[in-house]
C-alpha cells in the first residue's frame, strides 16, 4: 500500500470540490462513525459461518465501506498530522506488551 499515493488521491478529490472547510477532525470522526454502522449492518444478523463466507455482491458493498473507512481514517490522520504507520507500529508494540503470547494466546 502506498499511503503517500493515496492521501495525494484524497487531497485531490477534496481539493477539487473544495470540501477542505468541512474536513474539520470533528465532521471526518462523524463521517467515519457513519461508515463504520454502515460495515457494521453488513454482518449485524449474520451467523459466524455467514460472516466468513459473504456473497460476491455482499463481499463488494463489504469492500467499498471498508475503503470509506479507510479513507476517512486516513483523511483524519492528515489533518492532525498523524503518521498512521508509525501510529500503528507504536500501538502494536504496546499491545504485544500488554498481551504476552504466553498469557494470551486463545483471544
Amino acid at each position: 500500500m502506498d499511503i503517500e499515493k493515496i492521501k495525494q488521491r484524497i487531497q485531490k478529490f477534496s481539493d477539487d470540490r473544495d470540501w477542505n472547510s468541512n474536513h474539520n477532525p470533528k465532521n471526518l470522526v462523524m463521517a467515519l462513525n457513519g461508515e463504520v454502522g454502515e460495515l457494521n449492518e453488513i454482518f449485524q444478523w449474520l451467523d459466524f459461518e455467514e460472516s466468513l463466507n459473504l456473497p460476491d455482491d455482499v463481499k463488494e458493498h463489504t469492500k467499498e465501506e471498508v475503503a470509506d473507512i479507510a479513507i476517512y481514517l486516513i483523511r483524519i490522520c492528515m489533518k492532525l498530522d498523524i503518521n498512521l504507520e508509525e501510529a500503528i507500529m507504536n500501538k502494536m508494540a504496546k499491545n504485544e506488551a500488554k498481551y504476552p503470547v504466553e498469557t494470551s494466546k486463545g483471544g
